[in-house]
């Protein structure tokens, strides 16, 4: 179709242009791509991405892997926040015990919030600390 000019068809509307553009984007990216069916060469290329690095999560951690210098867990139920200084807790507890394990063992005093059944008593700890 012809617009008002007369080489108005030679040119791409902006739409077009950035599907072309796209289009040339995905071509360039499949020509670096690692075949699927060498199995070895794409978990390889996976790992080698720097978004694939994840960080363990903060429960998960032993007290040496934590630099916080304050390790704070909250109770989800009734909002009971117990804090304690990395250092006091190297004192305390083994350097390589989980903080999940030693969070549990400061919140074990009972939660504030009792419902009377055994599988729900009990706090239920969020280490966003």
């Amino acid at each position: 179709m012809a617009g008002r000019r007369c080489a108005d068809w030679r040119f791409p509307t902006p739409k077009q242009a950035r599907i072309e553009e796209t289009a040339r984007r995905l071509a360039e990216a499949q020509r670096g791509r690692v075949s699927v069916d060498d199995k070895e060469a794409w978990w390889a290329s996976v790992l080698a991405d720097p978004r694939a690095e994840t960080r363990k999560p903060i429960a998960s951690r032993t007290i040496e892997e934590i630099r916080d210098s304050e390790l704070r867990v909250e109770c989800l139920k009734c909002f009971r926040v117990v804090a304690i200084t990395r250092e006091e807790a190297l004192r305390s507890y083994d350097g390589g015990s989980l903080w999940k394990e030693v969070a549990m063992r400061l919140l074990a005093d009972g939660c504030q919030s009792r419902t009377g059944r055994h599988e729900e008593d009990g706090c239920w700890p969020d280490f966003r600390g």
